[in-house]
């Protein structure tokens, strides 16, 4: 596993334990379709959300959210939809963005943005 992976990992791990604290439900970890992955699929009340985690080390090129463009937003919505047919869900969803700032040892900044993106419309941040 290359050094870039383990921090994804490692990232990833932040995330699912600050999204339980929130109170989300983690459903599935790391569901992939195609060349598509979600991170993190969870469910909060009856929301069924998609959640890609961003790790970076250091904000010299940018805040890790930023990383998230289009191409791979629309990879996320083409396998969030095949995962709500395989599921047979039919109610509300939303994509979020958790970013991960640091790395293992050091002050750890981790920022939640809920709703950071939606099937069909523009996203710039």
């Amino acid at each position: 596993m290359s050094i870039q992976q383990k921090l994804g990992v490692w990232g990833e791990g932040l995330a699912v334990a600050r999204l339980q604290q929130s109170g989300l439900i983690i459903l599935e970890r790391n569901w992939r379709y195609k060349r598509a992955e979600i991170d993190i699929i969870a469910r909060e009340d009856n929301v069924l959300v998609f959640i890609e985690v961003k790790t970076r080390t250091y904000s010299a090129f940018g805040m890790p959210e930023e990383r998230v463009d289009s191409r791979k937003r629309n990879l996320l919505i083409d396998a969030a939809m095949a995962y709500m047919r395989s599921i047979g869900h039919d109610w509300e969803i939303r994509f979020d963005i958790v970013s991960v700032l640091g790395e293992p040892g050091m002050p750890t900044d981790i920022s939640h943005f809920r709703d950071a993106f939606f099937p069909g419309l523009d996203y710039r941040r």
